[in-house]
């Protein structure tokens, strides 16, 4: 386990998913949990991508498939590493599906650029960087 306070001024540390057979990050900092694909309770009348909502220890968190919202066919493959990965965003907790979660990756800022268009393809607005 890596402490907070031992990552260098320009470190950051990303929890690594796998969609698609590509690897994303998201910033540790805003990860609170990491679960076993649970059952999603279906809302009507929602956007495509929103899978439904989930309980968790009594507070109700909405549920994003990203395969649906980078427009990735869903597979009907087995599920069993599929995992939701709750993220705080503005405040708020979303869940968000992913095929896997393989591992937190320390990275120099340096080693992060900006995203190209042709790299960024149809999900630059969710990409903040490549590493």
């Amino acid at each position: 386990m890596i402490r907070e306070g031992s990552l260098s001024r320009g470190e950051i540390q990303l929890v690594v998913f796998n969609l698609h057979g590509e690897e994303f990050g998201v910033d540790i900092k805003q990860v609170k949990e990491v679960l076993k694909l649970t059952q999603v309770t279906h809302l009507p009348h929602t956007a495509e991508y929103i899978q439904g909502v989930i309980n968790l220890r009594g507070d109700v968190i909405p549920v994003i498939n990203l395969r649906k919202r980078f427009g990735i066919p869903d597979d009907e493959e087995d599920k069993t590493s599929s995992r939701i990965i709750i993220v705080e965003i503005e405040g708020d907790l979303v869940g968000l599906i992913v095929d896997s979660v393989s591992e937190v990756l320390r990275l120099s800022t340096e080693a992060v650029e900006s995203p190209s268009s042709t790299v960024a393809g149809s999900k630059s607005e969710f990409l903040e960087g490549v590493g």
